[in-house]
């Protein structure tokens, strides 16, 4: 039996959560910061709902050929927020081994976001649509507080180096 673009694109997405998890799970180990340390093992976290919610579609989609009725979790960036405060810039620098770590993530993040989009838009099944368009939303929320962490970041080092043009 010839693999259908809907197993192709789950296994795809499995494997972009799994990896995730595992990035962040390191960063979470390895960092300094006990700011960075705690978000990215939120972030770690969520990966692994979306690795559990996705193995559950994929094994109904295997076995019955269609997307299970049950709703995904509510995309919950509370805690993360939370975490979002000074203490991050407070305890980073931009050329810090958790300043790269955010970059890192955030091509991760947006890779995620593009084929989740993607597959939201050509998908004809309205449940695999309403899949894809959740982890898009909820992989955003992970990339805007990372591109604001990362802005900060940016911010300083212009600051501390004179960079303003004003």
């Amino acid at each position: 039996m010839a693999e259908t673009k809907e197993i192709e694109v789950l296994k795809k997405a499995l494997l972009l959560e799994r990896q995730g998890r595992a990035f962040y799970q390191r960063v979470s180990k390895d960092s300094e910061s006990q700011a960075v340390s705690s978000l990215f093992a939120i972030m770690a976290d969520e990966e692994g709902k979306h690795i559990e919610y996705l193995s559950e579609q994929f094994a109904s989609f295997s076995a019955k050929g269609e997307f299970l009725k049950k709703e995904p979790a509510a995309a919950d960036q509370t805690s993360v927020q939370e975490i979002l405060s000074s203490d991050i810039r407070n305890q980073i620098s931009a050329a810090s081994y958790e300043a790269a770590a955010i970059s890192a993530a955030m091509e991760m993040e947006n890779r995620a976001v593009a084929v989740y989009s993607e597959r939201a838009e050509a998908s004809d099944d309205p449940r695999e649509r309403k899949l894809y368009a959740w982890l898009a939303q909820w992989e955003t929320g992970h990339l805007k507080f990372l591109a604001e962490i990362n802005d900060q970041l940016l911010e300083e080092v212009w600051y501390e180096s004179s960079f303003w043009p004003f």
